[in-house]
């Protein structure tokens, strides 16, 4: 069935091309701060194309539009492209070009390539420019070609931005910005520009609501030796953060006025920017007249390792969210078949469990409640108009998270509503035991996520099934519920950053199977990593478990298990009792015995 309003959508975009002078035209996922998650303003890709992902780029030429996305995303793609001529490209499945391969292979001599530069991170930029100067490719990156088709754009955001107790971020500004400037010099550098939205938030002790469910502001800063420059929509600052930055000496400009601030600096500066988050129109800026140096954020780093105070407050914070989602799962257990449940409903039931706790503040992603086959589909959401109804049969996955004032939560349960699969059952068993052996992981300082990812992979291997993902990735401390540089994979591909593990780290861990068409399976904790023994042969390092909701009893089958993973599963299920059960009534406590296997 044609999808007419895409297709006339890129017919105007054509047109405008044409007259632009530019014969391919590029989309990414991404603000000017290159966010993985952004604003409805930034949904380009989307209004082009009618794929709702949080990571794919769209490319355009006179006859042909191409999609690239990964494996998280492909049959979702595939389902929303339907129609709109649109080519979905899989990323990193074989025989299927790069986006830079891509062109390579279809531009011709003397062509323009043209992309919003202010959506484009300087790392792929210049990765464009390498790769088409043999054909003297013409690279136009000042015009935004959706401003005059996109007639109901939805407006810049510019929410209320609030100060973060120091209470609750464990450090001051000015603690942080001596971290930060102690980084800079090391790396050789007088000055840094900072673009990325939770590096800022996290520097400067803020928050903002700019993008949903990620608590951050549209801004950048430029830090010297001696002073600090916040570039963010003063309509946005009411007099308590106008005054809090004042007491703290942060110069405050407007967002807007970045690039003729950029201009205007003094030649010869040393500035340190970050390539994968700094725009390609702010790199070219600055490469007229500044020494660049380009490495990474030292705000990445320091943000990742949470201190004492974030430890103790994530901790708290985690207890009180895996109470919220163990009453969920009772919940539903209860009442599926009774009552009309819908894949909606069961994720507002959730959301309003979470709204109980005091310190809530909001979703730290769009629930993704998945029945049945719509669970394949990694990155699936229901909405009101186009969702399953629960019946007593089958499993529902169901990903979601919080932002509380004291942490950043992300937990998935895969729950039983009835009869399943044999095949099912040994599936959600690996997936278990995946989950237990990566949680008993002790490792000498100085793994990364592709030393451990195996731990995790294997049992999944075994079948001859892989999930076509990472098996973890940082969380923000009340930030972006993705957050770097540490991440678990087996498999790294260019540009992609390798993390050593550091004490206070915090870390995913959520290997999966999904079968299209059939089912999808995952069970994700968060754990954080931490010093253990230190001898002769060096730091050896564990992880210690921050989540605590029961995994389904009704969908292990133990026959699968050696004797090792049994244990780490009765533990892991003897602790969820021990923490949980004191904050259950009666017969939420009677079924969590039963489910723990606790007598």
């Amino acid at each position: 069935m044609e999808n007419k309003v895409i297709q006339d959508r890129l017919a105007l975009l054509r047109k405008k091309m044409q007259e632009e002078g530019i014969d391919f035209y590029m989309m990414p996922t991404a603000d000017f701060h290159n966010s993985e998650y952004v604003n409805d303003y930034f949904k380009v890709r989307e209004y082009f194309c009618n794929f709702t992902g949080s990571n794919g780029t769209l490319v355009v030429w006179k006859d042909g539009a191409g999609l690239w996305t990964d494996g998280r995303y492909f049959i979702q793609a595939e389902a929303e492209l339907e129609g709109t001529t649109v080519e979905l490209f899989r990323m990193l499945q074989e025989g299927v070009p790069t986006i830079e391969e891509f062109l390579e292979q279809n531009m011709q001599q003397g062509q323009t390539l043209g992309f919003d530069g202010r959506v484009i991170a300087a790392m792929d930029g210049k990765k464009y420019e390498k790769v088409l100067e043999k054909k003297q490719i013409r690279i136009a990156y000042e015009k935004d070609l959706a401003e005059s088709i996109w007639t109901d754009r939805p407006d810049f955001p510019a929410g209320k931005v609030t100060v973060l107790d120091e209470k609750i971020a464990g450090k001051s500004v000015e603690e942080k910005l001596t971290e930060t400037r102690e980084k800079m010099a090391k790396d050789g550098a007088n000055a840094l520009l900072l673009t990325k939205l939770d590096d800022l938030m996290w520097l400067f002790n803020i928050r903002g609501c700019d993008v949903e469910c990620n608590p951050v502001a549209m801004s950048y800063a430029y830090i010297t030796e001696e002073s600090a420059t916040l570039f963010i929509q003063q309509k946005a600052l009411d007099a308590q953060v106008t005054e809090y930055l004042a007491a703290h000496r942060i110069e405050v400009k407007e967002y807007d006025t970045v690039v003729d601030f950029l201009k205007e600096l003094p030649a010869g500066n040393a500035i340190l920017v970050d390539n994968r988050y700094c725009s390609y129109t702010l790199y070219k800026t600055l490469q007229k007249n500044q020494k660049l140096v380009e490495g990474k954020n030292p705000t990445e780093l320091l943000k990742a390792i949470k201190n004492p105070v974030e430890l103790a407050r994530m901790q708290e914070i985690f207890l009180k969210d895996s109470v919220a989602v163990t009453k969920f799962i009772y919940w539903l257990k209860t009442h599926v078949g009774k009552e009309k449940i819908t894949e909606v409903t069961a994720a507002d039931y959730l959301e309003q469990k979470r709204r109980e706790i005091p310190e809530f503040l909001d979703l730290s992603f769009p629930t993704i409640a998945g029945y049945k086959s719509n669970a394949a589909m990694m990155h699936y959401e229901a909405t009101p108009d186009n969702c399953a109804t629960l019946e007593p049969e089958g499993m529902l996955l169901v990903d979601s998270g919080g932002q509380y004032l004291g942490g950043t939560t992300d937990v998935t349960r895969t729950i039983v509503l009835g009869p399943i699969s044999e095949e099912i059952k040994k599936h959600y068993t690996m997936v278990a035991a995946a989950v237990m052996q990566l949680t008993h992981a002790h490792w000498l300082y100085g793994c990364t996520g592709r030393n451990l990812d195996i731990l995790a992979r294997q049992p999944i291997w075994d079948m001859d099934i892989d999930y076509q993902c990472g098996t973890g990735h940082g969380v923000g401390y009340i930030l972006n519920v993705h957050e770097g540089p540490q991440n678990m994979r087996w498999r790294f591909t260019g540009g992609m950053v390798e993390a050593v593990f550091e004490d206070g780290m915090d870390i995913t861990n959520e290997p999966g199977i999904y079968i299209q068409g059939s089912h999808g399976i995952r069970i994700e904790n968060v754990m954080v990593a931490k010093n253990d023994v230190k001898n002769e042969y060096g730091q050896f390092m564990h992880f210690e478990t921050l989540t605590w909701v029961p995994i389904d009893r009704e969908a292990i089958d133990e026959k699968y298990l050696n004797d090792t993973q049994k244990k780490y599963l009765h533990e892991y299920q003897k602790t969820v009792y021990e923490k949980i059960s004191p904050y259950l009534n009666e017969e939420e406590k009677e079924w969590l015995a039963k489910e723990t296997r606790v007598k």
